[in-house]
């Protein structure tokens, strides 16, 4: 059976395009995804998108965005997880090639925040928790991150300070990605002194809502070699789902989700997660960054916030893990839906070595994960650079 490749990528600045639509953001990633690949037409056209409905009062975006890019007739639809919509699709994109039901899929993560503002995008992003038990109570997905937080510090004995260097390391690296939202380091202490959202989530804890699209290009191994750039192979993709409602799990603090689709990737890829090089984690709040580093087996649980220590220095570029190599979501910007495609180009570009000021020396394999809601999807796809 064939293999699958990312052949072609393309991001946009993520920020506050408030001039641009949705589709116009979408067209602009996917354009300079087909350029990269030097292609034109492809099979199928598959869109992540989060809050499209809310945000834009706009669903149908598959079809939309094919007609956009006069791909008229191709197979075209959208994929909806809340946060790993872009992680679904690039499943999605993923079966569809493996299974030989087309030759090529364009992957494309698209959201527009900014159509939306204030308290109504806060309750529009509520729509990825549970409708009856967490929304209509008034809970927003901040105030729930910050139960799971103050839950993870009372159980374990941990303070605010000790997760700053996952913010740290993030703003750190986004200060070289030119496509980040926030390209500024964070003073030391500022992370502890920021203004609080929902205590303990601070405004330098969780990542901030954001415009943006990313599209990647995938097709079947033999129809790869005449790529102008260097492949990238989806050795491993699998996903997993937990309840909705924090309340109905059995233990809040083990992500579930997380730690089935990463054993199944890995599985998969028949790669030992020792041999990894780095990871794109899901650091809407780093709360979710300690929790997935628990699941995934890095560390025991209690102990995933002691890879924050000291400046996040063992998570840096040249650390013995890095994670957020382009500043995550944290500071390249969360643009939900876009988030997942935004992080299997960025480790792409990794593993080509094309990732310029950002570049992990020897980057082989990388992991990236998207989650959606507080781990009620969670998507893991293993990528390795060709031979």
């Amino acid at each position: 059976m064939s293999e699958v490749c990312i052949i072609g990528l393309g991001m946009t600045r993520v920020g506050e395009h408030w001039a641009r639509s949705i589709v116009e953001l979408a067209e602009e990633a996917a354009s300079l995804a087909l350029e990269d690949a030097g292609r034109s037409a492809v099979d199928a056209l598959i869109l992540g998108n989060a809050y499209g409905g809310v945000y834009n009062q706009q669903t149908q975006l598959g079809a939309l965005v094919a007609a956009q890019l006069r791909l008229h007739g191709v197979e075209a639809f959208t994929c909806e997880a809340g946060e790993a919509a872009g992680g679904v699709a690039l499943r999605a994109g993923y079966l569809a090639v493996k299974s030989g039901a087309v030759q090529s899929a364009l992957v494309i993560g698209v959201e527009k925040a900014t159509d939306i503002v204030g308290a109504a995008r806060v309750g529009a992003r509520a729509a990825s928790l549970d409708a009856e038990y967490e929304a209509l109570q008034g809970a927003s997905l901040t105030a729930m991150a910050g139960i799971l937080m103050r839950r993870y510090m009372h159980e374990y004995g941990r303070a605010l300070e000790d997760f700053a260097g996952f913010s740290v390391n993030a703003h750190r690296n986004g200060t070289k990605n030119p496509l980040a939202m926030y390209r500024n380091r964070l003073r030391e202490g500022a992370f502890a002194k920021a203004p609080m959202l929902a205590e303990p989530v601070s405004l330098f804890d969780s990542a901030p809502d954001a415009d943006g699209a990313a599209a990647v290009l995938l097709a079947a191994s033999e129809h790869a070699d005449d790529s102008a750039r260097r492949p990238v192979e989806i050795r491993g993709s699998a996903a997993a789902s937990d309840t909705l409602a924090l309340q109905d799990r059995a233990n809040p603090l083990h992500l579930k989700s997380a730690a089935k689709s990463t054993a199944a990737a890995l599985k998969q890829a028949g790669i030992a997660r020792d041999a990894l090089d780095l990871l794109e984690l899901h650091d809407a709040y780093t709360i979710l960054t300690a929790l997935s580093l628990e699941a995934m087996g890095f560390s025991a649980a209690g102990q995933g916030s002691a890879w924050a220590a000291d400046g996040g220095e063992r998570i840096a570029l040249r650390g013995a893990l890095p994670i957020s190599t382009f500043g995550g979501l944290k500071s390249r910007g969360n643009p939900s839906g876009a988030a997942g495609i935004y992080q299997a180009a960025e480790a792409a570009l990794q593993l080509r070595g094309a990732a310029g000021g950002n570049q992990v020396p020897n980057a082989r394999t990388a992991l990236i994960q998207s989650i959606g809601g507080l781990g009620a999807t969670t998507v893991t796809h293993i990528l390795s650079a060709s031979a």
